[in-house]
């Protein structure tokens, strides 16, 4: 049986910050030819690479190109299934581009060879000089079709990087379409994402204190999340977006609290004398993950917000160092920052399992942002003194993302665009 990936990818163009490295593939990845699609020259070579590099960089393809097979079918009726059998291809995916004054669509089919039946007809919309975005929706068809899951190709990323000042970047997922939120001379921290897409919050130490600010990535427009005179950090975004879960520091000690965004209504929601910071909110809505020091070391513990006068669950017991976690997309499990000995790993748990699965072997790994349908992990590590994101698929494919210049943390992924 196969082990199904997602996506992800970042472009190696000279415009890109950052460059995907795959440094290991899968062992048994899909064999598909994508033959080049029929219509416009120029907009079917745009989409035919970015295709290729959304699916190939996944590390879980294997694509062919027209001059490996032994037929071109255009159409359904022309599809001689046989010819690529001997290939030992599995799929098969042929598309149409059609203009009609400024609008512009693409049709594509995807053909299972082994089973010598077409599996999906899809038709994509597009926007005029926009070939990358419908490269994308294209992919993420292809992907799904495939795998079974969801892709992220059409997803967006937000990062830090740090070359003699900060900047906060949000970029597609292929490391195109770059836009810096914002530049400082000051750090910025904790990225994350609303859950519509369309805003993100950030700490930042541009007053001399911390403090969470909430921007609009259409328009740049930003404000304050709260305004006093305490320190606030590591903001996350309540599922339905109208709340900010907190660390605030206005008795001298760092304790959670949520922020109502409306009438911003403040509601704490740990009292003891350790540290509890970096909140996180399961995808109901209904438990909050955060990290404590409460038992003499940092672990991650969960409260309900559904009973009333709740008490704090711990949840991680091994090692002595367990922090920055967040719940997977369906809340079955939880990622964090785990210490075994003296590495700080990547890891992972179920919550029907009662051990740890670490996902990472390096010595200082942090700030893992998992993508939207759960099954890749991208995190932060320092190599040779260099700040550098990396990942790993839940199946093994791992991948290096190094910036051309400076430093590159804190990333935190969006949800589905679409």
């Amino acid at each position: 049986m196969r082990k199904i990936l997602l996506i992800l990818a970042f472009s190696n163009l000279l415009t890109s910050e950052l460059i995907l490295e795959i440094t290991q593939g899968t062992e048994d990845p899909y064999r598909v030819a994508i033959l080049k699609f029929e219509g416009d020259q120029k907009v079917s070579n745009d989409i035919d690479k970015i295709i290729r590099n959304n699916l190939m960089r996944s590390g879980e393809f294997n694509l062919f190109v027209n001059k490996d097979l032994l037929s071109l079918p255009n159409n359904e009726t022309e599809v001689i299934f046989n010819d690529f059998r001997i290939l030992d291809i599995d799929y098969l995916v042929i598309g149409k581009i059609a203009k009609d004054g400024i609008s512009i669509s693409v049709v594509y089919e995807i053909f299972d060879i082994n089973k010598g039946k077409k599996i999906r007809t899809s038709t994509v919309y597009g926007i005029p000089n926009k070939n990358r975005q419908l490269g994308h929706y294209i992919s993420d068809g292809i992907y799904e079709e495939i795998t079974g899951m969801k892709g992220i190709s059409s997803t967006k990323i937000l990062y830090v990087t740090e070359n003699k000042n900060f900047n906060l970047i949000v970029a597609d997922a292929d490391g195109s379409n770059e836009q810096i939120l914002l530049k400082s001379n000051d750090p910025i921290i904790s990225p994350t994402w609303s859950p519509d897409s369309k805003k993100v919050a950030y700490v930042s130490f541009e007053t001399g204190l911390a403090k969470v600010f909430i921007q609009d990535i259409a328009t740049g427009e930003r404000e304050l999340a709260i305004e006093n005179s305490s320190q606030v950090s590591s903001p996350s975004w309540s599922p339905d977006g109208k709340f900010l879960s907190l660390t605030m520091y206005q008795d001298g000690n760092a304790e959670i609290y949520i922020l109502n965004l409306k009438n911003k209504n403040l509601t704490r929601l740990t009292n003891h004398y350790s540290i509890d910071t970096e909140s996180s909110w399961s995808s109901r809505g209904s438990k909050i993950l955060f990290t404590s020091g409460r038992s003499g070391s940092p672990q991650l513990y969960e409260l309900d917000l559904k009973k009333s006068n709740a008490r704090p669950k711990r949840l991680t017991f091994e090692g002595n160092y367990n922090a920055k976690g967040s719940y997977l997309p369906n809340s079955e499990g939880i990622i964090f920052v785990h210490r075994s000995d003296s590495n700080f790993q990547i890891a992972m748990k179920y919550f029907d399992e009662s051990f740890i699965r670490p996902l990472t072997d390096a010595q200082m790994d942090e700030s893992p942002s998992i993508s939207p349908n759960g099954n890749v992990i991208v995190y932060a590590i320092t190599e040779k003194g260099m700040g550098l994101l990396s990942g790993v698929t839940l199946s093994g494919v791992k991948f290096r993302l190094p910036a051309k210049k400076g430093a590159v943390r804190e990333p935190a992924w969006s949800g589905f665009l679409r």
